[in-house]
């Protein structure tokens, strides 16, 4: 049988990329979000995840009208993937963009693990590790960045992230159910390598990201091998690309930019700053989309 996914913020910049990459492999997927998602094969609930009544009706009702047929009740979701989110600063005010992410996390993992749905995926962040939205010029601690380094940002969605990994981690303790939550670099939809050849030129613009990115349809790739890798418990991964959305290499980004910055281990010529060793170690992860196959050279 397929396994049943309820994905929020499937509607969003990265959900409207990965909902489909998991429908085209085989999985149903409920979407619930604020405004719904034109997909086939998709189901939709709008809902605000901010309301935990709300949130535990929706991962504990039919799913769509032929779920009424067999008379049985709504069926059980085999996991939950968690993306609705604020998703960066000054779209609304900080502290709402604080409460949204934060309330709306624990209230969707507090329901999926009360219900005894024993895979959660919630969507973290590159800007936990505190320069994507600092005041001025920050330093990073090291290269490369890695899932057990010390987070530190200064904002409120930053922060808010944060405290959602927290928020997963004691959910996890408790429960002993398997929590990931994925660091999620820029996320780079199709469209958008037209804008490289204008960051190859401009390396200064994404300084403060670290030169990361995920293409969305390879973050689809992530979610379903998170969905698919159990007995893990609570874990971080960043999920990122290869290598850094730059045609410069990798070292003279970090000497150039960030100078002051140690390395702690040798890296590849074009290797991410953001590493993904753990995604392609752990998960087994390979790459289908980087940006050379779609930026002219």
């Amino acid at each position: 049988m397929k396994k049943r996914i309820l994905f929020t913020g499937g509607s969003g910049k990265a959900g409207r990329h990965a909902v489909p990459y998991l429908v085209e492999a085989g999985y149903e997927v409920h979407n619930i979000d604020l405004v719904p998602l034109e997909s086939p094969g998709v189901t939709n609930l709008i809902a605000d995840i901010t309301d935990s009544g709300q949130v535990f009706n929706a991962l504990s009702m039919h799913r769509d009208f032929p779920d009424l047929e067999d008379g049985q009740g709504p069926k059980v979701f085999d996991a939950v993937v968690h993306f609705a989110a604020v998703p960066r600063i000054l779209i609304k005010p900080d502290n709402e963009t604080f409460r949204i992410n934060t309330m709306g996390t624990y209230n969707v993992i507090e329901a999926a693990v009360k219900l005894g749905i024993r895979k959660i995926v919630v969507a973290s962040s590159e800007t936990t590790y505190g320069v994507c939205f600092a005041e001025g010029h920050r330093d990073f601690h090291q290269f490369p960045l890695d899932e057990d380094y010390d987070v530190h940002p200064m904002d409120s969605y930053g922060l808010s992230k944060v405290v959602n990994e927290k928020t997963a981690r004691a959910f996890a303790e408790r429960s002993g159910f398997d929590i990931y939550a994925l660091r999620i670099g820029n996320v780079i939809e199709p469209h958008e390598y037209e804008r490289f050849p204008h960051y190859f030129a401009n390396p200064e613009i994404r300084k403060r990201i670290a030169w990361s990115y995920i293409d969305a349809r390879d973050l689809g790739q992530i979610v379903g091998l998170c969905i698919e890798k159990d007995g893990l418990g609570y874990q971080v991964f960043n999920a990122t690309n290869d290598t850094v959305s730059a045609d410069t290499p990798t070292r003279a980004l970090a000497a150039r930019y960030f100078p002051n910055v140690p390395f702690t281990r040798e890296i590849g010529e074009f290797e991410g700053l953001l590493s993904n060793r753990k995604i392609r170690e752990v998960l087994g992860f390979r790459e289908q989309h980087d940006w050379r196959k779609y930026v002219p050279r």
